[in-house]
């Protein structure tokens, strides 16, 4: 997600990043835990909202989009056929449930909308800035540099895995679906555990050479302003009527 080609010019880029991350956040959890279809909709469309105010690039958009649906097509696909409960349709042996397809709706819709919240809030910040936002909303201090770690070398080992695998294939190897292959493969990975292994050691000794106190410094500094404010309570008072909306509903049930 981060550090990609997802970011343009937008209204959100304005407010500050510790004020994103924390409503994505909160937006999520509270988006997880909806039952009613009404508000899941409505968090859909809180989402929408978001991601037309970010302004994203539209292929990278519809990539990320298109990722995320396609786990939640196996769930079609297995769901609606293994949820007991009332049948709405049936083929010889096999049975659609009515739990089993409201459960996959649910499950489809709140994905997206918790998508569509951090595509518009957090994915146009690099990881950095992530890292940062995070280390002054009073995250753990190794969460912190966990995911700094994480976002800065995983393009490494990505780009060390891709050079192992041209050297494989400049040496005549095809990939098959045989025993051949699956030696090759395992090879290749334990190769790459071992050079991620002594990279590790010398980003270490080069760090502390350097002075590396266990904390990553940054000179950029975050500060709050009326508008930060004034974002966060119109978020917050959607979240709000989303909530009631799953309330009342559930009195209704």
């Amino acid at each position: 997600m981060f550090d990609q080609p997802f970011v343009r010019p937008s209204p959100l880029q304005a407010i500050d990043p510790r004020v994103r991350l924390a409503l994505a956040a909160l937006t999520a959890v509270c988006l997880a835990l909806l039952q009613n279809l009404t508000a899941c909709w409505l968090g859909l469309a809180l989402g929408a909202a978001l991601l037309a105010a970010a302004r994203p690039p539209l292929l990278p958009l519809l990539r990320r989009l298109a990722t995320v649906n396609l786990f939640i097509l196996f769930l079609w696909c297995v769901t609606p056929w293994t949820t007991p409960g009332t049948v709405l349709a049936q083929w010889g042996i096999f049975a659609v449930s009515v739990e089993g397809v409201r459960l996959s709706l649910l499950v489809s819709i709140k994905s997206n909308a918790i998508v569509c919240v951090f595509l518009a809030l957090v994915a146009n910040m690099d990881s950095p800035t992530v890292g940062h936002a995070m280390e002054r909303l009073r995250c753990p201090r190794k969460l912190v540099f966990l995911f700094l770690f994480t976002g800065r070398y995983v393009h490494v080992l990505a780009t060390e895995w891709q050079t192992l695998n041209v050297a494989a294939r400049l040496r005549g190897f095809t990939p098959r679906t045989n025993l051949h292959t699956y030696r090759t493969l395992a090879s290749l990975l334990g190769l790459l555990l071992v050079r991620s292994y002594e990279r590790s050691l010398r980003v270490r000794e080069a760090m502390l050479l350097r002075g590396f106190e266990g904390r990553f410094r940054s000179v950029a500094v975050f500060r709050a302003r009326p508008v930060d404010a004034l974002f966060a309570l119109g978020l917050l008072l959607c979240l709000a009527g989303i909530v009631w909306t799953e309330y009342e509903g559930g009195l209704h049930v």
